[in-house]
């Protein structure tokens, strides 16, 4: 029996806490270049790093049968959560009226949809084009794709577009590739350089963080098109050395929470109810406080990624029974 590899699930898990910690961290950021700094650095690599963990893991594409797996997995959810997530702003912002929209995908669930098209548009890569060529083909369609004047937040098309690079890298990169990102020169090159940013984002606090969110044309960001390509360009770079610097500081071993690691969708859909009712319920807000911002990321990840939660959310976002109902032999995966 061949032996779990736990350094993705723990990988998967730190990810999945930062992006819960960001969106935490998201109304502290405007008068305080320490934390502006801090979630200008998660958001450099945490989902270019998920996306790309994401296409490592998409090697069964040309198998039969896989993108109409793949579809009834995240398409069903996206549709579900859009409703539920409808109602919920209807509710939490005292809205008017509902307002039921499938263009345009609530929060964080464009990840879903582009999750869809990476798949798709990878499918399409591996059958026309050598690996080479179709990354340079999708870095190139990344740049280009805010030059679009109309908004590319439809349908989650900027994002699809801009983060695509980083799953079909993920998809052609090989185990051994990885391996001297755990070398000692090379993370402390890594460590350096990404308190260099840090610094460089605490230093220059009037970056809008927009560019870092892939939805965004350069015209809404304010820049003409060349220096939005330029700018872009740049970013990809940050993008790639602070996924390597995070990929290089995960642990191999095995930890109370890395099987939790498997279950990461759940808290990336489901945490949103509890963070906008933070910043919508003036008795939910958060205090201030980095500590309390990461412990309560802390609990809110635990929770959401514990089998329990897994076990009751099954039938919406894996099409299975909840665990208290299944039989011996099935298993959630």
């Amino acid at each position: 029996m061949k032996k779990r590899d736990f350094y993705f699930d723990n990988v998967r898990f730190v990810l999945t806490f930062l992006v819960v910690f960001g969106h935490l961290l998201r109304p502290y950021i405007t008068d305080s270049p320490l934390n502006y700094a801090l979630y200008m650095s998660i958001y450099l690599f945490h989902m270019p790093a998920f996306i790309l963990v994401s296409g490592y893991f998409a090697k069964g594409i040309m198998r039969p049968g896989y993108i109409k797996k793949v579809a009834g997995k995240l398409l069903l959810p996206l549709i579900i959560f859009q409703i539920i997530y409808s109602f919920f702003y209807f509710w939490i912002e005292d809205k008017e009226s509902i307002t039921v929209s499938l263009l345009i995908p609530e929060w964080s669930l464009w990840f879903l949809l582009s999750l869809f098209f990476w798949n798709v548009l990878l499918f399409a890569t591996i059958k026309w084009l050598k690996p080479a060529a179709a990354i340079v083909i999708a870095i190139i369609a990344g740049l280009l794709i805010g030059l679009i004047d109309e908004s590319i937040d439809m349908l989650s098309i900027g994002r699809t577009f801009v983060f695509f690079p980083f799953f079909l890298i993920g998809y052609h990169l090989k185990k051994e590739w990885f391996a001297p990102l755990f070398t000692l020169p090379v993370r402390i090159v890594l460590l350096f350089t990404a308190i260099g940013l840090f610094l460089f984002f605490y230093q220059h606090t009037n970056i809008q963080i927009e560019w870092l969110f892939g939805s965004r044309s350069y015209e809404e960001l304010q820049a003409d098109p060349l220096s939005g390509i330029v700018w872009r360009s740049l970013i990809y770079i940050m993008n790639v050395v602070m996924i390597a610097f995070i990929l290089s500081i995960v642990t191999h071993k095995r930890f109370f929470f890395t099987t939790w690691g498997q279950n990461t969708l759940y808290v990336y859909l489901l945490h949103g109810f509890f963070v906008q009712s933070s910043r919508h319920v003036d008795s939910l807000e958060l205090p201030p406080s980095l500590f309390a911002l990461f412990a309560a990321a802390s609990i809110l990840t635990f929770i959401l990624s514990s089998p329990i939660t897994a076990s009751l959310f099954c039938p919406v976002l894996e099409q299975k029974r909840p665990g208290f109902l299944m039989k011996k032999g099935d298993r959630i995966t």
